[in-house]
């Protein structure tokens, strides 16, 4: 208790001192304090004073009691109703598409376990893989790269098929969230959470915001991108990136268990004992493939969302799972309450003005340099401003248009590569904290890695990531965008 008291003195004195410095010039004051409140929440989401959800939910609530989600001129407009629109600012992340599909992914992963569905497909993964966990993570890479060209929502295609699968697998080696998770889950998570990142920028349709991107592009600087312009610009930086990343989680993260000719063996014998199909998991099976080729090939007439609402209506019709199975499904309610809140205080950050500002005053800071350095640095800094976002749909639309309009004012710039280097960036962004994009809170929700490995680990492949973007990208695309 004394700790958790601590916890929270900390992350109060940081939203006060902050809240008291005088606002920047060009600043709102009612802007630079409803920064400082982000700020304390950033820093409660890494302390933990009390639950992550908790922390965002007190986070809004005070935003909405304190006003300052509104700007200066929506308060002086008469028409404007602040006890209403306030409600309806904390309310607002509760009807975001993305966090009800990740909601789904956690039905999902119920229905697998309930069904033992997940757990024979583990089985069957280990019996042929299992030799070596570095075989593991290979193969949830490449299966996330299999779907990805074909699967815009990196929710749905990470967290809504991938990690209901190998949520399965770590018990089979004794491997549960806490003292035993560095087992082999921790490295599971952890790969399957870096490789969709990575594959969420390898292609143009397998990142939603992706496309969205490409459109700010083609309005704000005129240039058209193709997908097989996306992919061969990528190309190199992807390659190098897939074919190592399993490896890289292997040495900076290594899992306990390496190796065992014997749980090859222990899985075919228990998938002997499980017997054939049943009917749930059928059922199960059809409804999975059913979402999937849904994810697929259906973004013209079914959102991805109401996709996943669908099989979970239709698991419970079905008998699948007990209404009170969802009802009792805490990790699912949880991250619900958790990311609907993040991501009403990062779209506050925009509302507000904040985010404009700074990406006009740092871009201003950059004139008198030579025009690659400051290309990088624009491409550093836009990855980098990902932190206060809960969502990279939401980063694009705020400050995409901004960061372009900033490097096409810089004489010699060449705007086609700065313009696809920060279009790249957004996938793999999606690494750096625990809310960043879609998959990282089913991911961080499993309680395989701990809050302070998420939180460092997502500062060394961030790292790692955009090294490789702007070391190998930037050359590659002078060669094939000159």
């Amino acid at each position: 208790m004394k700790s958790a008291w601590s916890k929270l003195a900390i992350v109060v004195a940081v939203g006060v001192v902050l809240a008291l410095l005088p606002a920047p010039a060009g600043l709102e004051p009612s802007a630079w304090r409803y920064f400082a409140l982000f700020v304390a929440v950033v820093v409660g989401l890494i302390l933990e004073p009390v639950p992550a959800a908790a922390v965002g939910l007190v986070g809004v609530v005070l935003a909405a009691l304190l006003g300052l989600s509104f700007t200066a001129k929506q308060l002086a407009d008469p028409a404007f109703k602040p006890p209403a629109e306030a409600i309806k600012w904390v309310l607002s992340g509760f009807s975001n598409t993305t966090v009800w599909l990740i909601f789904g992914a956690f039905m999902f992963a119920l229905g697998y376990e309930k069904t033992g569905l997940g757990k024979r497909i583990a089985l069957l993964l280990v019996k042929l893989l299992g030799k070596r966990t570095l075989g593991l993570g290979y193969a949830v890479t490449l299966a996330d790269l299999i779907l990805a060209p074909f699967t815009p929502s990196n929710t749905a295609r990470s967290g809504g098929t991938i990690f209901p699968i190998i949520r399965n697998i770590p018990g089979l080696y004794g491997s549960e969230p806490g003292e035993t998770s560095r087992k082999i889950g921790s490295y599971l998570m952890w790969t399957a959470l870096a490789a969709t990142c990575v594959t969420s920028s390898m292609f143009l349709t397998s990142l939603a915001p992706n496309l969205l991107a490409v459109e700010l592009v083609k309005k704000t600087a005129n240039l058209e991108i193709s997908w097989t312009q996306w992919f061969i610009g990528f190309l190199p930086v992807g390659v190098l990136l897939i074919a190592l990343l399993p490896l890289i989680v292997y040495k900076l993260y290594p899992p306990e268990i390496k190796s065992g000719t014997e749980v090859p063996a222990w899985a075919a014998q228990e998938l002997n004992k499980m017997g054939g199909l049943s009917r749930n998991e059928i059922i199960m099976g059809v409804l999975v493939v059913l979402a999937l080729a849904l994810w697929i090939f259906g973004g013209s007439f079914i959102d991805a969302t109401l996709v996943a609402l669908v099989v979970i209506a239709l698991m419970v019709l079905t008998g699948i799972v007990q209404w009170n199975d969802i009802v009792g499904n805490k990790a699912a309610w949880n991250v619900l309450v958790w990311f609907a809140t993040l991501v009403t205080l990062a779209g506050g950050l925009s509302s507000v003005g904040f985010i404009k500002w700074f990406a006009a005053s740092a871009a201003g800071a950059l004139t008198g340099m030579s025009v690659t350095v400051v290309m990088i640095l624009l491409v550093a800094l836009f990855f980098v401003v990902h932190y206060l976002f809960a969502s990279v749909t939401a980063h694009v639309t705020a400050i995409l248009p901004v960061f372009l309009a900033a490097g096409m004012a810089i004489p010699g710039m060449p705007v086609n590569i700065y313009a696809l280097l920060l279009c790249f960036s957004l996938g793999i962004m999606g690494i750096i904290t625990p809310y960043a994009t879609g998959p990282s809170p089913v991911y961080f929700g499993s309680s395989y890695v701990s809050r302070k490995h998420f939180w460092t680990l997502g500062l060394v492949f961030g790292a790692i990531f955009l090294v490789a973007l702007l070391v190998i990208g930037t050359p590659w695309l002078s060669v094939v965008n000159p």
